[in-house]
Parts: C-alpha cells; sequence; structure tokens
C-alpha cells in the first residue's frame, strides 16, 4: 500500500524515534508498505517518520545508482534501530534531495564511511557493519530522520534563509509532488 509523505513542518519530522522491538505490529507489511511508497514517490531511502510513525526504522534501495557507484548494485536493506558507531575519511559534498522537502535540493556534507550496529528486516543483528560511498550517503541521510533531523538543518545559514519561501510553500501545501502527502497543521485548525 502506497502511504502518503509528510512534509516539511509536520511535527513527526522533528520527532526522534523509539527503538522498536520483533514483535512491532505488522512490521513486515510496514516494511513492505514502504518500499512500496519509496519506489512509487522515486526516492532511494525512507524513514518511519516521513510515513508518521516516530519509530527507528528506514529503508534504502539504492539501486538506481548502481551503474555509477559500485556499491550501489544490488543494495537493498532495512535498518531497524540503527546506531552510528564511528564515522570516517573524507568528508564529501554532494547534492541531496528529501520525499519531505520536495522540489528542493542542496548539496550537504557528510563522512564518506560510516559504521552501524543495527536490525535488518529479519530481526538479525549486525555489529560494526561499514558502509561507504553512496549508500553511506542515504544511510546518514534516513538515519538523521530518525533522530528527527532534515538534510536542511545542515545547510549554511545563508543557504537556509534563502531556501525560505520554497520552505513556507512546502508547508502550505503550494506543492504537486506527484505522491499523496501530509501537510502540517494549521495552528487554530483542526
Amino acid at each position: 500500500m502506497i502511504l502518503p509523505i509528510a512534509v516539511y513542518g509536520h511535527p513527526i519530522l522533528k520527532k526522534k524515534g523509539e527503538q522498536i522491538d520483533k514483535n512491532y505490529l505488522d512490521l513486515d507489511k510496514l516494511i513492505e508498505d514502504m518500499y512500496e511508497t519509496m519506489h512509487y514517490s522515486n526516492g532511494v531511502g525512507l524513514a518511519a517518520q516521513q510515513i508518521n510513525r516516530a519509530i527507528r526504522l528506514f529503508i534504502v534501495d539504492a539501486t538506481p545508482y548502481g551503474e555509477e557507484y559500485p556499491e550501489a548494485k544490488d543494495f537493498r536493506k532495512a535498518f531497524i534501530n540503527a546506531e552510528i558507531i564511528d564515522t570516517e575519511g573524507e568528508v564529501v559534498d554532494m547534492e541531496e534531495g528529501c520525499l519531505s522537502v520536495p522540489e528542493i535540493r542542496e548539496y550537504v556534507k557528510r563522512p564518506e564511511t560510516v559504521y552501524l550496529n543495527y536490525y535488518d528486516e529479519d530481526f538479525t543483528f549486525h555489529e560494526d557493519e561499514m558502509f561507504s560511498g553512496v549508500t553511506a550517503r542515504i544511510i546518514q541521510h534516513e538515519y538523521d530522520h530518525t533522530d528527527g533531523i532534515l538534510f536542511i538543518e545542515r545547510l549554511p545559514n545563508i543557504r537556509k534563509i534563502l531556501l525560505k519561501r520554497k520552505l513556507s510553500d512546502i508547508s502550505n501545501g503550494k506543492i504537486d509532488p506527484g505522491y499523496k502527502i501530509i501537510l502540517p497543521r494549521k495552528k487554530g485548525k483542526k
């Protein structure tokens, strides 16, 4: 089932996710729906906050980048209760976008390599697993969502100021990203 995506200004996007266990209600179906939603929306990652759930779950499907980046070939994973253990390597400036911040793409600096502890969709624990390149970037972007952080918060202040009008348009629904969205409620409206 394709789920609507919360967009900039929605309070769920600022919530830090709670850890879940293998008995989380309909977890397999939720992950399946997240993949369907992400693919329908032309994304390569999706966090639970983006579909209105404040839990520590995100998915990545980097296969669209497989020809350009070898580490992305056949890379499709769910990450549950992920914890970044360490980062290393050069800090790389690369363009990012986000389904919750449609129509905005900006350059974000992130470490080239990341080490994670996490559970996969079968609730198998992975300890100190290393990811590099574009997969590490997508993982860090989605991990930020589980901490209630949007990529635009990692931009220099001048860029945030220049994006203010576009961000206002997003939170007011003056966009058509081509997929269902959840707008923030306006104060005083029910």
